[in-house]
């Protein structure tokens, strides 16, 4: 392995290291966003399809969506979608450290040698966190869709399965339901996150 090079007693990454990074970062994240993740789904799903009069919601609330999955299929139903949450997010995170490096090392203050001369400044910060933002949800997109659908499917559903029925449904638009509304969400919340 290759020793990384110090530049004004900092660590200079390459931008592909810091993608590795970014992808492998998400791994362990997975463990703890994957069932949040089912739960929100399930929820979201509950609420744009109120039940009828004078019946209740199949769920109360987060607790009780865990508590009736893992009593459905035990640990393996909490974690459905967990596969596609890792898919999604080893890339997004890989592309979003990537781009938001790479962004903010184009917009850093620099001599003609190319050494650094000031700070960056909030704006560049904020511009590099918002195109971050995009960067990361462009490619995972149709990813997040699958992901999504397979959380919120009845039974066993498969990658495969899901693939067809989406495309089924709709061809290669229905992997972008949102995506303008998603990407322009992006922005600001990947800018002030920084």
């Amino acid at each position: 392995m290759s020793e990384v090079p110090v530049k004004n007693g900092t660590p200079q990454y390459s931008i592909g290291q810091i993608s590795a990074a970014g992808f492998f970062s998400a791994i362990p994240m997975t463990l703890i966003t994957a069932p949040f993740e089912r739960v929100k789904v399930l929820l979201q799903i509950q609420g744009q399809n109120p039940p009828p009069p004078g019946q209740k919601p199949k769920y109360s609330g987060g607790v009780d969506v865990v508590r009736q999955l893992y009593k459905e299929g035990g640990i393996r139903s909490v974690f459905r979608g967990s596969a596609m949450t890792l898919a999604r997010d080893g890339p997004g995170s890989a592309a979003y450290f990537a781009a938001y490096e790479y962004i903010k090392r184009r917009l850093t203050p620099k001599d003609a040698e190319g050494n650094v001369t000031g700070e960056l400044s909030l704006p560049a910060v904020l511009t590099a966190g918002g195109a971050a933002g995009i960067a990361m949800w462009i490619p995972v997109f149709p990813v997040d869709t699958i992901k999504s659908q397979m959380q919120s499917a009845e039974g066993r559903p498969t990658i495969g399965g899901t693939i067809r029925s989406i495309y089924g449904n709709g061809g290669f638009k229905a992997f972008f339901p949102g995506f303008g509304p998603a990407l322009a969400r992006a922005v600001p919340a990947n800018a002030a996150t920084l």
